[in-house]
């Protein structure tokens, strides 16, 4: 497994040989296949008074989505028996050879779902924190047919999930980007624009004055760009920041089934998720660092099996 022995960035990552653990009565033990990095494993992790928020102490794992097969079932488990496809998230201990999580729990840290037909493990490995963060983020601006939102950070690992669940709901999207990421943006089914100065006038010019609704996936420059648009603060969400009279979205607040109907989605073509670049679990640092630049377009996935 993947573990720090010190608080830090990608550089205290170390591999270790450790016993494996098993599944007491409630849990399930999951031989992990891959695991989805996201901003969360190495924010959290980077100093001890972070980590102690999250009820994090060292020795410490890394990681949080994960995807699998069951190998163990404990006693009073249903619904899942070995050799059952999962994916789920398991707090902070994802990257490892195996993961055990209670069966019948339902929060991002400490998860279980199973993975349907057609969804393979690297892709299902990507889904609890940042399918989880969209779903919530979409709900709190709800949008529609008749709308047009602004995404800020579209091309990121939230991004991709929010721009395609916008154009399922029936709304334009505009999404900012570096100007390397408009093609993947385009793909997505969002209009790029540029992130930085000017961000609103852009926005402004591409479309036509109207923005009904907007995500700040990445900090606060779409907030101030959607309020320049004269989009309402009870139509504008963050989930990187903390505005007064902005709703701030996690993927804890995120509806019961959204991660399931969202995995439906995948298995129905009707959603991708673009992979950016997948590591062998020896390439930890290197995996970590990639996805800390916050440059990657998609996700960033290490392998396991």
């Amino acid at each position: 497994m993947v573990r720090l022995d010190s608080f830090g960035g990608p550089e205290v990552l170390n591999i270790r040989e450790v016993p494996a653990p098993q599944a007491g009565p409630g849990q399930i033990r999951v031989r992990v296949t891959a695991a989805g990095l996201n901003p969360m494993d190495w924010i959290m992790t980077a100093d001890a008074g972070t980590a102690a928020r999250f009820g994090l102490s060292l020795p410490a794992g890394f990681g949080t989505d994960y995807a699998g097969v069951v190998d163990q079932a404990g006693a009073g488990v249903t619904g899942f028996a070995p050799g059952d496809p999962v994916f789920g998230g398991a707090l902070s201990r994802a990257v490892a050879d195996f993961v055990v999580v209670d069966a019948a729990a339902g929060i991002a840290a400490n998860e279980a779902h199973h993975t349907p037909h057609g969804v393979d493990d690297r892709t299902a490995a990507t889904l609890a924190i940042a399918g989880r963060t969209a779903a919530a983020a979409l709900a709190v601006i709800n949008p529609g047919p008749a709308d047009t939102v602004l995404i800020g950070g579209a091309a990121g690992g939230v991004g991709v999930f929010a721009v395609q669940l916008a154009r399922l709901a029936g709304a334009r999207v505009i999404g900012t980007g570096s100007a390397t990421s408009s093609e993947f943006l385009r793909d997505l089914g969002a209009e790029p624009v540029t992130y930085g100065d000017g961000l609103a006038d852009r926005v402004r010019a591409l479309a036509a004055g109207r923005v009904t609704a907007a995500i700040d996936l990445h900090g606060t420059e779409t907030v101030h760009a959607a309020r320049e648009l004269d989009v309402p603060d009870e139509r504008i969400c963050t989930i990187a920041a903390q505005i007064d009279g902005v709703t701030a979205a996690n993927g804890a607040n995120a509806a019961p089934g959204a991660l399931e109907e969202i995995a439906r989605l995948i298995a129905a073509g009707r959603l991708r998720v673009p992979i950016a670049a997948t590591f062998p679990i020896e390439q930890i640092r290197t995996a970590a660092e990639l996805q800390a630049g916050r440059h990657a377009h998609g996700k960033v996935v290490v392998d396991l099996s």
